[in-house]
């Protein structure tokens, strides 16, 4: 009797122990279960922050892209403020700063210059619609709530960027970050060619050997030519076409002006009761009004070659070396990395520096022979240029000056030119030399003179408009300022 009571006793308290185990271990797996589920939704949830940071970078970045893309106003008015540059700086040039420095944005975070709200149909379309949007790339990741431009707070800046993004399922998971862009400094190039000296020489076979369309001829000194129809008469019903005055029986431009310091002197005049000189030949220019020539300065090229594209060094022999590094044995040919394959190749900004990489005096100029069939780049020589180009070129797209119709419609007319070598900026501390025919679409500055090599060595100059306005092609508009990125939330 005694046994069958202890029994029971010790099953009683066997059975509470197990259940208490059995009551600990459901609250232990809840808690772990309750823990898994929160560690899900942390992960989840920092997988949407992940997304919407790149997403809001990406927003800025597509800003940023507004300001290098000639289609923006096309879609909205507001965009030109991203392309038009509203200032002039102390040269006249077309800037995106005044004269004392201050950028054209001039609004704030509560008053932007330009503001565009998802929550507005229009800037939802611009912004995100799955056809047209600007940020339509993205719409399966995020939705672009806001993008607001304004004033930077850093002086020297161009402007301020805030964009908002909301990502993920509902709830979403917003972003927003601010950062500030520079401008990229390079002083645009008003004219198709400008020669510091003078062009040409007064004997037979001797005389200037360029011919420029759709733009300005600027010469600081003497210009000597052939005949006086060396110069295209400014007409505004010239036939806008990609052919060379070779090619045409009258010799007409709608833009182009020459600009002499000195005297224009023809070697073989036409007969008295010819017209002579054209009336858009302005000469005896210097010392008043003088003749405007746009100059890069060296520091300011070789710092921004350095950051935005290529810098090399050369020797005597005309070899290049990567990054200023000059090593017997590593030189290299022009021929290897001066070309591009195709229309589209662009090889950006060159910068070749003297023979001891200081600024240029007239005894360490060294001498790069551009032989490439085609080429698209922006080429900065300090020092010599000799031109003698191996093949027949390339046909490009090109986009003629604005003019303005019958109706008072501003257009630009689209021609196909042939036959293209350069398709760019040269420039030259140095001389230009040229051997046989060169084609360039884009503009030609040299600080000394342009010479052929015989009287069949021409140098041939359709001038870049936009290259005017200051968008040279392989090189950033704008940039983000380092240092100015900062998440608000």
């Amino acid at each position: 009797m005694f046994y069958r009571t202890l029994l029971g006793n010790q099953q009683g308290i066997a059975l509470l122990g197990a259940m208490v185990i059995v009551l600990l271990l459901s609250l232990l797996a809840a808690t772990l279960l309750g823990l898994s589920g929160q560690e899900i939704l942390s992960a989840n949830a920092g997988n949407q922050l992940a997304v919407a940071q790149q997403l809001v970078d990406a927003a800025g970045e597509l800003a940023v892209a507004w300001f290098h893309d000639p289609q923006s106003t096309a879609r909205d008015s507001r965009l030109g403020i991203f392309r038009e540059r509203r200032q002039r700086d102390a040269q006249g040039g077309p800037s995106f700063f005044d004269h004392n420095g201050r950028s054209q944005f001039a609004g704030t975070s509560e008053r932007p210059d330009v503001t565009f709200l998802a929550a507005n149909p229009t800037d939802e379309r611009l912004l995100n619609d799955p056809e047209v949007g600007v940020f339509r790339a993205m719409r399966h990741l995020g939705h672009v709530e806001e993008v607001k431009v304004y004033a930077p707070s850093n002086p020297g800046l161009l402007c301020t960027v805030d964009a908002t993004i909301a990502a993920g399922a509902t709830p979403p998971v917003r972003q927003s970050v601010s950062f500030q862009l520079a401008a990229l400094n390079l002083r645009s190039l008003r004219a198709a060619v400008q020669v510091t000296r003078h062009l040409g020489e007064f004997r037979q076979g001797n005389e200037s050997p360029v011919r420029v369309h759709w733009g300005d001829l600027r010469v600081g000194e003497t210009l000597v030519l052939s005949h006086e129809d060396d110069i295209p008469t400014k007409s505004a019903m010239a036939a806008v076409t990609g052919q060379s005055y070779d090619e045409r029986v009258q010799h007409e431009d709608r833009w182009m002006q020459a600009w002499v310091g000195g005297q224009v002197l023809v070697t073989q005049p036409a007969p008295e009761q010819a017209p002579g000189i054209p009336s858009n030949v302005h000469e005896s220019q210097s010392p008043t009004p003088g003749v405007q020539l746009d100059q890069w300065n060296y520091e300011d090229l070789k710092r921004m070659a350095k950051r935005f594209g290529r810098y090399f060094a050369i020797d005597r022999e005309g070899l290049l070396y990567p990054q200023g590094m000059v090593e017997s044995g590593r030189g290299l040919s022009p021929d290897e990395v001066l070309k591009s394959q195709v229309p589209g190749d662009q090889q950006g900004l060159i910068f070749i520096d003297t023979l001891d990489q200081l600024p240029p005096r007239a005894d360490n100029l060294g001498v790069l022979r551009l032989n490439a069939s085609y080429l698209e780049a922006t080429i900065v020589m300090q020092g010599h240029i000799h031109l003698n180009p191996h093949g027949s070129g390339a046909t490009i797209k090109a986009l003629s000056p604005p003019s303005t119709d019958l109706n008072g419609t501003v257009a630009r007319t689209s021609v196909q030119l042939a036959g293209i070598q350069l398709n760019g900026v040269l420039y030259a501390a140095g001389n230009i030399t040229v051997t046989g025919k060169e084609k360039v679409y884009g503009a030609v500055v040299t600080g000394g003179t342009i010479t052929g090599t015989d009287s069949r060595g021409t140098l041939e100059v359709w001038y870049d408009h936009d290259i005017g306005q200051g968008w040279f092609r392989g090189l950033p508009v704008v940039y983000r300022a380092p240092g100015t990125w900062v998440a608000k939330y």
